[in-house]
């Protein structure tokens, strides 16, 4: 039984810009330094990885696959007994997809996850698609990546089929491992009103805010939305569809939070950033009154900067945010620093290619430590064994890849089956 995850990741993220793949493993170097990055996640302690491979390298049509360089990594982390939190798709797609307009995305990449689950089936942790609010938002309503469009039609198309192909995914992946949790890395925003006269637009935000999750575990939307979705292209169908869900219960909340996440809205509905506000604790327990599920701090970074201590300010600020949630009573099962290392060009939502390192990681791209990963270390081992003894929520069924095949791990798996066979055939009273 695991109480706590402290984790961190190594970012695959792999979207299109005007035709040009942008590749963040390949930019931080990673292909070549795979190794040295697996040591750095032990260096700081750290047991679980949100980590992924790079989709468009591996999946190279319908039913092909090119596994060579994920046999290779996810070998060494088994040995390594390092728990992923495998990504499967982080804000691309490959080629011949085309982009996320694509209707026949959802059950294509179904079949990919379930294919990679059944090549490692020792892995027991998801994030099937990675911010899908943002990824729809980047794609098809900002204009900046893979579509490259700017309506609401776009935006709601590539949403439905976003999150489609995420229900759908782990649907087939606990075909394979029963006892599969997701969670469902997700950007936690929040919009303030200027002024009384952005009030209203303010609240269609805040509602559009919640879109991605509210289909992905079937909750019903207000009247406003339904009207926006089904006036974008959603068919009662696809509606129904989302509501007719029933995999809310294998999943964990992931509320990434960074000072970018809170807007300022003017009257006529444009935003800029507002730094933050609110903060991570108070806009968590908004997601968490609305979906009751266990949660996780999923993603967080800020630039070392000029005195080299902002960084670390920012973790201790995250850290005490965490503590405050869990205080609160609220199931928070794990904390992530996002990344391990030095990220390149998200300066400028990687919309251009400067080659300009972002010190944002525990390590920079020469793979030195910054001085967030000794605190963040020191983190790890001071709470490590004080949060079990203190827990108030839950802890989750989770085994380490090296305990995948003992008698314990297959006894879980089969109850695991044996219970969702029975809930399944379980009436539904969720009416949210």
């Amino acid at each position: 039984m695991i109480y706590f995850m402290f984790a961190t990741g190594i970012e695959n993220s792999c979207p299109t810009v005007s035709g040009r793949r942008v590749d963040e493993m390949e930019k931080c170097r990673h292909y070549d330094q795979w190794r040295r990055d697996f040591d750095l996640v032990e260096e700081c302690e750290i047991r679980y990885l949100r980590y992924g491979p790079p989709i468009y390298r591996t999946w190279l049509g319908p039913d092909r696959y090119d596994w060579d360089f994920a046999d290779e990594t996810f070998a060494e982390l088994r040995r390594r007994d390092i728990v992923p939190i495998t990504d499967l798709c982080h804000f691309g797609v490959p080629d011949w997809i085309g982009d996320y307009q694509n209707p026949d995305f959802p059950a294509l990449f179904a079949d990919y996850a379930r294919a990679f689950a059944e090549r490692f089936p020792w892995i027991q942790l998801y994030t099937p698609i990675n911010e899908m609010y943002i990824c729809a938002l980047f794609s098809a309503k900002y204009g900046w990546w893979n579509e490259q469009l700017k309506t609401d039609r776009a935006f709601v198309t590539a949403l439905k089929h976003i999150v489609k192909a995420n229900v759908l995914a782990m649907g087939r992946i606990l075909e394979v491992r029963p006892d599969a949790i997701f969670i469902q890395s997700e950007s936690s925003e929040y919009n303030h009103a200027q002024n009384p006269a952005a009030i209203r637009p303010a609240e269609t935000l805040n509602a559009v805010r919640f879109l991605s999750l509210d289909l992905n575990y079937g909750h019903r939307v207000n009247s406003t939305m339904y009207e926006y979705l089904l006036d974008n292209g959603l068919t009662r169908d696809e509606y129904h569809f989302f509501l007719a869900g029933r995999l809310k219960h294998h999943c964990v909340m992931g509320n990434d939070y960074y000072s970018t996440n809170e807007h300022l809205v003017h009257p006529d509905g444009t935003t800029e950033a507002s730094g933050e506000i609110f903060g991570y604790a108070v806009i968590t327990n908004q997601y968490y009154a609305r979906y009751r599920l266990p949660i996780m701090h999923t993603e967080t970074n800020l630039m070392e900067g000029p005195g080299k201590n902002e960084a670390v300010r920012w973790l201790r600020k995250e850290w005490a945010n965490v503590l405050r949630v869990r205080n609160d009573g609220l199931p928070i099962v794990g904390f992530t620093w996002y990344s391990l290392v030095d990220q390149v060009d998200w300066d400028t939502a990687l919309r251009e290619d400067n080659g300009r390192a972002n010190p944002l990681g525990l390590y920079d791209l020469d793979r030195k430590p910054r001085a967030v990963a000794e605190v963040y270390r020191q983190l790890i081992t001071e709470w490590r064994e004080v949060l079990p003894t203190q827990s108030v929520v839950l802890g989750l069924p989770i085994r380490p890849p090296s305990e995948h095949d003992d008698t314990a791990t297959r006894q879980l798996v089969a109850g695991a089956r044996s219970r969702e066979r029975r809930y399944q055939k379980a009436p539904s009273n969720d009416q949210s």
